[in-house]
């Protein structure tokens, strides 16, 4: 079992910048492949940046230059380094963890999901 807490979520201005944290607790960390999704209202969730044991990092087209994924095994923790927001960004964000599945960043390859933290960009 993993058990995975978002936090950092908020409202910015467009152009503004968000840090999102993920806190994992439970089974080995290392052997996840770890991620960040997100779901606007009305849209089906899709997977915005995952990172996986080897830490090879798949980014949507939609963030890339704009998000970077991160963790600190560390302190078990996972990040999302979100800037030059826009208003399309806004959405519910889950960081979710599967054992193994490397290179994925496929929603329906996850199967631990925390509660999600709200991003709301305003224009």
């Amino acid at each position: 079992q993993v058990q995975l807490v978002e936090s950092g979520g908020g409202s910015v201005q467009s152009g503004g910048s968000l840090r999102l944290s993920c806190a994992a607790s439970g089974n080995t960390y290392s052997s996840y492949s770890m991620g960040w999704f997100r779901q606007a209202p009305g849209k089906e969730r899709e997977g915005v940046a995952c990172i996986d044991r080897y830490r090879s990092i798949s980014n949507a087209d939609s963030v890339k230059g704009r998000f970077t994924i991160s963790q600190d095994n560390a302190k078990n923790t996972l990040y999302l380094q979100m800037n030059s927001l826009k208003p399309e960004d806004t959405a519910m964000y889950y960081c979710a963890a599967v054992r193994y599945r490397d290179g994925s960043c496929l929603t329906g390859e996850y199967n631990y999901w925390g509660q999600g933290t709200q991003v709301t960009v305003s224009s």
